[in-house]
């Protein structure tokens, strides 16, 4: 087994996705698989790698950690006026082992090299993976934990645990799979049948939007020409925002056909297909670029100067309280 020396990292072939499992207390049995900044994949409850996960002493998997801000009731108690989600601390324990203390050395290294490196290069990924094929990311940085518990040996074999504190910014889980909805520019059909669509010029698609997650996601669009404005409104709160690619901070006119502009709504982002700032296209300061709650939310895309080849790719990946 090669010895990682950075920038580059080579994780061991496992040959396999994960492989193994771990039972982990009230959460049930589960593959973790921790990516690193550089790329490199890295099992951690497969035993036969010459590590794997304590399972007893995981924490840091359930509900994000929240702060209250209240104001005191004129009738006694107080009222909660806003719930801030903090950053979370998971809690990680590893076995590392050697049949004799060179290949346990090297093992202990590798590893510590693949988590501290998000300190210098980016945080990394920590991804749970369930026996339904279900599966949770979240990224996380290295805080403390590597220092080991103190050399111990049984018969032939070296071994050490680390215990391992990965710090996460945002406290919430991520679905590894995206969620798509897509609609298109469509002529000759029944206004109602499979779903609205347009006749003539600028309706491109009213339509429910489901978010099965916990927590409000922030979606990223990407609109595809003929196109002179683009409109997206939630119905529920009237927010809406408005891209028009003719707007004096870009002067590119109307979009043609098979001409594509991407918004992302948080951080906000909107990015020509050249890869071009057109972020003062949107129509600031009333501009609201929303969020989707919970459930399912109606929304409405216009697209004025819509027609053949017209579409719009809606994107989001869920958000969870837990792994």
């Amino acid at each position: 087994m090669p010895l990682i020396t950075a920038p580059v990292t080579t994780p061991p072939d496992t040959g396999e996705s994960g492989g193994g499992g771990v039972s982990i207390p009230d959460l049930g049995h589960a593959t973790v698989t921790y990516t690193d900044p550089a790329g490199g994949v890295w099992p951690l409850t497969t035993e036969a790698l010459g590590w794997y996960t304590l399972a007893d002493g995981v924490s840091g998997l359930g509900a994000a950690p929240y702060e209250l801000t209240s104001d005191p009731h004129p009738r006694g108690g107080a009222r909660l006026r806003h719930a801030q989600p903090q950053a979370r601390a998971i809690v990680w324990p590893l076995h590392v082992y050697g049949s004799d203390h060179l290949e346990f050395v090297q093992r202990w290294r590798q590893l510590a090299t693949a988590f501290t490196r998000t300190l210098r290069d980016g945080a990394g990924t920590f991804e749970v993976a369930r026996p339904d094929g279900s599966r949770r990311r979240i990224n996380v940085i290295y805080q403390d934990g590597f220092d080991g518990q103190g050399n111990r040996s049984a018969s032939s074999a070296i071994f050490d645990s680390a215990v391992l504190t990965l710090w996460c910014e945002d406290p919430y889980w991520v679905d590894s799979e995206t969620v798509m909805v897509h609609r298109e520019y469509g002529v000759g059909a029944d206004f109602l049948n499979p779903y609205p669509t347009v006749s003539s010029s600028q309706v491109l698609g009213a339509t429910t939007v489901t978010n099965p997650g916990d927590v409000d996601v922030w979606p990223e669009w990407m609109i595809t020409g003929p196109a002179s404005l683009i409109t997206f409104t939630r119905q529920d709160t009237g927010d809406s925002f408005v891209l028009d690619p003719s707007a004096s901070a870009i002067g590119h006119g109307a979009l043609t056909a098979g001409q594509q502009v991407t918004i992302r709504t948080d951080p906000v982002q909107v990015r020509y297909q050249d890869g071009s700032n057109w972020v003062g296209g949107l129509n600031w300061p009333s501009a609201s670029l929303w969020s989707l709650p919970p459930g399912s939310t109606d929304v409405t895309f216009e697209l004025d100067g819509a027609g053949p080849g017209s579409a719009v790719d809606l994107t989001f990946n869920p958000r969870y309280e837990t792994a």
